[in-house]
């Protein structure tokens, strides 16, 4: 009998060890093999057809036959991180306050709803005003009497009109806060060489610590109507002689009012947790520049929080610098850069809905942030049916715009591709390293702090694109349109 047991419980012996061999090898299989993702969800804007910021997982391909398409890859590891996300969002300026108080309260309630409502609008986080007036004002003014150097006559009343009802708007909207800076155009004439708020101009030495003060007074000034101020550029443009309100700093210029007056001013003043911002100018040779002569001083280092930058550079027709973003960040780890403006100009109203314009937007950002930008800010949130208000006839466009002799709302494309980053990219975000296998389309991606992963994908071409989209173990082929964007969240 023990013979014949040992004869019938070897092959069952046998069997059970090959099943085991065999459960093992196909769970380590499975494992190896990318699956697809069954939470994944596809937002899509494009040209030519209904689509904007719309769920579109009609895109993602189900058949093995349609993933055979596929002829870009996009591999992220999430694990390999770059920097912290600060926010999106836009300048809450006189023009745009001007023209909101005009709208009906059914329209201006739409409005703040469009950028500053999590849900319903695209969620901004991020705002810019400025101190006293710009080119985007109805005229020029400050906020003392000509010649006061000790600031006595100093008062917002001005502000308190429109834009800082606006300013409280947006935060309740928002959630009850907006991380808020702020940037003049112009000190005040009798402050400067050439008398003049306009045209350019140096503040001259004798006036250093007065508009310093001024600074200060301004932000206790908000603060005290209930907006906190989380920020300060030194100088709007500080190269550039322009029609309206600007002033030159040279770097040094620029430095030393830094290291010698307005920082040890806020310090002193109980505001040295404020985050300065040097330059908010263009990206390019200047941009290093900059952050090179301020970072490598320790002195006035400790002062600056980061370095803000524009995209005009391409003015005369060149490219964008954004090599020079990528260099500040590769250079400076540990200091933040920050787009602080961007416009289309050069105001046509025939162009409300060009696509160029949205195409520009995410091309910018996209390049940005994968240098190592972290928070984008648009020019003016609103303006009027001419692209102004404007005291010098500098108009411009912005991605909503309010035809007020009709009591309507303009939504142009540029809207919808910067809520393709400010919907669903939150504060706190982590950006995460990536590679694209073919230019035919640009990306980036970042993991929010509750651990959902954001791909932004745009196609500029006029061909619809099949591309693959990995994250370890995890993959799906996607079909993003001809000119389009898509958000993938996962």
């Amino acid at each position: 009998m023990k013979s014949i047991n040992r004869i019938i419980l070897i092959p069952i012996l046998i069997l059970q060890i090959t099943c085991c061999l065999a459960q093992k090898t196909t769970k380590t299989t499975n494992a190896s093999k990318p699956k697809n993702n069954a939470k994944i969800t596809v937002y899509t804007t494009a040209e030519n057809t209904d689509l904007r910021l719309s769920s579109s997982n009609n895109l993602i391909s189900k058949s093995s036959s349609q993933q055979k398409k596929s002829t870009v890859t996009i591999t992220l590891d999430t694990e390999k991180t770059d920097q912290t996300f600060l926010g999106i969002g836009g300048a809450i300026t006189d023009a745009s306050a001007e023209v909101f108080a005009k709208l009906s309260p059914k329209k201006q309630k739409e409005f703040l709803r469009a950028y500053y409502d999590k849900s319903k609008g695209i969620g901004y986080t991020l705002a810019r005003t400025n101190i006293h007036s710009c080119d985007f004002s109805s005229d020029s003014y400050t906020y003392v009497t000509e010649g006061d150097k000790d600031l006595k006559t100093f008062s917002i009343d001005h502000d308190k009109k429109y834009r800082i009802p606006l300013i409280k708007s947006a935060m309740e909207t928002a959630g009850g806060k907006l991380t808020l800076f702020v940037s003049p155009w112009s000190p005040p004439a009798f402050m400067k060489d050439n008398n003049d708020i306009l045209h350019g101009g140096v503040l001259l030495p004798e006036f250093a610590q007065s508009w310093a003060d001024y600074y200060v007074k301004f932000i206790n000034a908000y603060e005290k109507e209930g907006i906190p101020v989380w920020g300060l550029t030194i100088q709007n443009e500080p190269m550039a002689k322009q029609r309206w309100e600007s002033c030159i700093y040279t770097p040094e210029a620029e430095r030393d009012f830094l290291k010698n007056f307005l920082g040890p001013t806020l310090q002193k003043k109980g505001l040295g947790s404020k985050n300065v911002i040097i330059w908010d100018h263009n990206r390019g040779d200047m941009l290093t520049q900059r952050a090179n002569l301020v970072f490598s001083d320790p002195e006035v280092s400790k002062y600056a929080w980061g370095i803000g930058f524009h995209w005009y550079e391409t003015w005369n027709g060149g490219t964008p610098k954004f090599e020079a973003v990528g260099e500040v960040h590769k250079a400076f780890p540990n200091k933040n850069l920050l787009f602080t403006e961007g416009c289309i100009e050069k105001f046509d109203a025939s162009r409300f809905q060009f696509w160029g314009n949205a195409e520009r937007y995410g091309l910018n950002m996209i390049n940005d942030f994968n240098n190592g930008t972290v928070g984008w800010t648009d020019w003016n949130i609103l303006l009027d049916q001419n692209g102004g208000p404007n005291h010098v006839g500098n108009f411009c466009f912005a991605p909503i715009h309010a035809d007020i002799t009709k009591d309507e709302l303009i939504y142009t494309p540029m809207y919808y591709y910067i809520g393709h980053f400010s919907k669903f990219i939150r504060p706190n975000a982590k950006r995460i390293l990536e590679d694209v296998s073919d230019k035919k389309i640009i990306s980036t991606s970042f993991k929010n702090s509750d651990d959902k992963v954001v791909t932004i994908v745009m196609n500029q071409s006029d061909e619809e694109v099949v591309y693959t989209l990995i994250n370890h173990n995890l993959q799906n082929t996607i079909t993003i349109p001809a000119h389009a964007i898509q958000t993938i969240v996962y």
